[in-house]
């Protein structure tokens, strides 16, 4: 199948990269259909509509700069995506990131609504954490700065 992207251009992607929100992303709740690519930039994913080529956020694994990252999601949430819970080994689980114009050091992520889907399925949904330990703009090197410092 072949997709408009905002990073690559026009691409071939499998159809096991194909990734449904029933409900959207939280301001673009009428996109639904996206496409899930690896960054050439890693950690990070491109998650990428395929109604709207200029619409693509970037993702980040949050355990990377956050391994204590476990957020209180309700049981609603994981059941609307077909999944049990946070232990379901077809769980997958991104934050999505902010980069600032010319700044990458001010880049977010956003640990308050994480996006998870369900990897057999491919039906994802953006969550809200229910415990106030994650906001919505937590910066990634200060994260990875205060990994370092908290190892030596």
């Amino acid at each position: 199948m072949k997709v408009q992207t905002k990073p690559y251009g026009l691409i071939d992607v499998d159809a096991r990269q194909l990734i449904s929100f029933p409900s959207g992303i939280f301001g673009f709740e009428t996109l639904n259909r996206y496409v899930l690519l690896d960054a050439i930039q890693q950690p990070f994913y491109w998650l990428q509509s395929i109604d709207v080529p200029e619409i693509a956020f970037v993702l980040i694994s949050p355990f990377i700069f956050r391994p204590d990252y476990d957020p209180v999601l309700s049981s609603d949430e994981y059941h609307e995506i077909g999944l049990e819970g946070s232990d379901d080994d077809d769980l997958l689980l991104f934050t999505i990131v902010t980069i600032p114009p010319n700044n990458h050091s001010g880049m977010t992520a956003n640990l308050q609504g994480p996006v998870i889907i369900n990897r057999k399925t491919r039906v994802a949904r953006q969550a809200i954490a229910g415990d106030t330990n994650w906001r919505t703009k937590h910066l990634i090197m200060d994260e990875f700065a205060g990994q370092r410092n908290a190892a030596c």
